[in-house]
């Protein structure tokens, strides 16, 4: 999968998508979270994640105090040692990974906590949500991010306009 075509593609079209989501927020159609739905099976039947992995290695999840005490609960540690190890406050005071790549990300692009991954993880790229024009702004920084969320959105343009 070549990350830098779809980074590139991604950046290029940035206003089109903006323009095209905006629009799904004004003047969403009768149909739209049924046109999401298909549109991101579509999408995932054709993108395997495991080849890629961009999001596990580039951008760190958000981790709630249930995804700290479950993942911590599996790892067999108590919540505050499972903090101090891998996670850090952020300018906005949420918890996240203290680096980059996930430190659950294994080499061949699985995740080692699957089962247990944070709430963040389970629904990333946000393709396959309700009232999708609510995460215009997240939706947007995911195509530059993700292969999937880029075709998201292409395939979205014209499903939503048929």
């Amino acid at each position: 999968m070549d990350l830098d075509f779809y980074k590139k593609q991604a950046l290029q079209k940035q206003k089109d998508h903006k323009k095209f989501l905006d629009g799904l927020k004004k003047k969403p159609p009768k149909d739209l979270d049924y046109i999401v739905r298909e549109t991101h099976e579509e999408v995932f039947e054709e993108i395997d994640c495991l080849q890629c992995a961009n999001c596990c290695k580039t951008t760190g999840p958000l981790y709630t105090e249930k995804d700290i005490e479950r993942i911590a609960r599996h790892l067999r540690m108590k919540p505050a040692d499972f903090e101090a190890k891998f996670l850090r406050v952020d300018e906005d005071n949420d918890k996240v990974l203290q680096n980059l790549p996930c430190f659950f990300l294994q080499s061949d692009n699985t995740c080692s906590i699957y089962e247990v991954r944070p709430k963040a993880c389970r629904e990333y790229p946000h393709t396959d949500r309700k009232k999708i024009y609510q995460i215009n702004n997240l939706m947007l920084k995911n195509t530059v991010i993700c292969p999937a969320a880029f075709e998201f959105v292409e395939r979205m343009m014209k499903n939503a306009t048929k």
